[in-house]
């Protein structure tokens, strides 16, 4: 039997405020000013409803929980929904490319 096929990688916009917690400007040396800060995660949920979990503090990120603003669907929606390995293995990389092209970013 294969995988269902229903997690999703989602892309949680972070107010800039972010900047100001050590921890987060530790972990993105290469950050570009104006380049939105944001936290990559997966779920098994729609990313509306985990958007609204993270904010309720329901196994939360602190980051999302203090600082998220909204999703990004244009950053993520073509690659969902997809099986769990898929998805925890594309959340890295999400991770990775956004980092790459100077955004400030948060994977847990």
């Amino acid at each position: 039997m294969g995988q269902r096929s229903h997690y999703h990688v989602y892309v949680i916009e972070l107010s800039k405020d972010v900047l100001l917690e050590s921890r987060f400007r530790k972990a993105n040396p290469g950050y570009v000013a104006g380049k939105p800060c944001v936290y990559v995660g997966m779920t098994g949920l729609d990313p509306d409803l985990r958007f609204d979990k993270h904010k309720a503090g329901m196994q939360s990120n602190r980051y999302v929980r203090r600082f998220g603003l909204r999703l990004l669907p244009r950053l993520y929606e073509i690659y969902n929904p997809m099986p769990y390995d898929a998805a925890r293995d594309m959340e890295v990389e999400l991770a990775i490319d956004l980092r790459e092209s100077g955004y400030g970013v948060w994977q847990a």
